[in-house]
């Protein structure tokens, strides 16, 4: 059977493209096999420049049996044009009601929870079966993930990947962690009135910064490689002792502190959240460490729950004049206490950042990274260009947060009990 076209058709909201089998040398067949859309909608968070599908992630989601479907210009803040995309095999929509009308699947940087305000609006264009990827604040934001449920909406959070070796690479708080990491300490270099680096002038010997970086997770291991890069003597604090090695190994000094952290880490590798007799004890042993460094970077973090409060105000009274804080916690609740969201605040001399979304100020790699996690999980979630749910699997089970009506993520539904 010879094809007088090439070019895809339409049937319904699913796209058909003839597949040519060859049969013997100059002679081939065809077949034709239904795509399941997936929309890549503009993020509408002010200040979110990140997109969740880059061009070159368009033919690994072809191959699987998925047609990708863009909102005009829905890569352009991230240095990602419409054309890029079409050259690829992309499509482009007419406008944002075309890619929620046909898609089946919709992903997305920021969905419901992790978008509250400007994400509502996309409510109204969700219908009972679509599938919706992203972050989403599942814990945080429980309320958002009940309003998905009764859409009728098939929702999976990327906060929630596992943290075991198959999931690895689609771990996104990892991947968005790191860039927070390295762009903290250059913002905290740009506002440090001296130079990180020791060097050898005619003028005398520059000493180095001293930074102190609390958390030593994915965040706080790259600001202590990236400080490191600069220059600077670096040292990094934990409330899990098993990370002294790793930041040991990039050439900072593991502070020890002599506090009981045998219970400070979870299943899941994360740190759990202490009472407040442990954050002050805490608090009183970083006091020290805090006032001898002209930087200090906090990183830490529970899932679920406001930020701990380790740097108090009367701790940054005691650093000098010009020093830098940087507070990547400031959108939880902060680990400093004079830090603000987004916000620049001097307070006895020292200069207090609170960045909230610095994976977007690096929005092609960030964009790039996001991209490869996300639609690595999307290919383990379909099947011949399907959604195929397998609940006995750990990454299937630990993202889904809506199926069918209804909340199905143990945690969240939790949550909204206690709510």
């Amino acid at each position: 059977m010879a094809l007088s076209t090439v070019g895809p058709t339409h049937v319904g909201c699913r796209r058909v493209v003839p597949s040519a089998v060859f049969l013997s040398r100059g002679s081939f067949t065809s077949r034709f096999r239904i795509l399941m859309i997936v929309g890549i909608p503009k993020e509408t968070l002010p200040g979110e420049r990140r997109v969740a599908t880059i061009p070159a992630t368009v033919p690994t989601l072809g191959k699987a049996g998925l047609d990708v479907l863009l909102e005009p210009d829905a890569g352009v803040a991230a240095g990602f044009p419409d054309e890029a995309y079409l050259e690829k095999g992309a499509r482009i929509a007419s406008d944002r009601a075309q890619v929620f009308a046909e898609a089946e699947a919709i992903l997305q940087v920021r969905a419901l929870g992790a978008n509250p305000v400007h994400g509502r609006a996309d409510l109204a264009r969700l219908r009972a079966g679509q599938i919706v990827v992203g972050f989403s604040e599942p814990l945080g934001e429980p309320q958002a993930a009940h309003e998905l449920a009764t859409y009728g909406v098939t929702a999976f959070s990327m906060e929630l990947i596992p943290r075991i070796t198959r999931a690895q690479s689609m771990d996104a708080l990892s991947s968005m962690a790191t860039i927070a990491g390295y762009k903290a300490v250059l913002l905290a270099a740009a506002a440090l009135p001296r130079m990180f680096p020791m060097l050898m002038t005619a003028a005398g010997t520059i000493t180095p910064a001293r930074v102190f970086v609390v958390g030593a997770g994915v965040a706080g291991l790259q600001a202590i490689a990236s400080a490191r890069r600069l220059g600077a003597k670096v040292e990094a604090y934990d409330v899990r002792p098993a990370v002294k090695e790793q930041v040991e190994s990039l050439g900072a000094t593991f502070v020890d502190l002599p506090l009981d952290t045998h219970t400070s880490e979870d299943a899941g590798g994360y740190a759990k959240a202490q009472d407040e007799a442990f954050y002050a004890l805490q608090r009183e042993m970083m006091s020290r460490v805090v006032a001898a460094s002209d930087v200090v970077i906090t990183t830490a973090l529970i899932p679920g729950r406001p930020a701990p409060v380790l740097v108090t105000d009367e701790m940054v009274a005691g650093m000098a004049p010009g020093a830098v804080v940087v507070d990547l916690a400031a959108e939880r609740g902060g680990n400093v206490e004079p830090s603000r969201p987004d916000e620049t605040v001097v307070a006895h001399g020292v200069t207090i950042l609170g960045p909230t979304n610095l994976p977007a100020t690096v929005p092609y790699h960030a964009s790039q990274m996001y991209a490869k996690n996300l639609s690595t999980l999307l290919l383990h979630l379909v099947s011949d260009g399907r959604l195929a749910l397998d609940l006995s699997d750990e990454i299937t089970q630990g993202t889904l947060v809506s199926h069918d009506g209804h909340v199905v993520h143990p945690r969240v539904r939790e949550l909204l009990t206690e709510a």
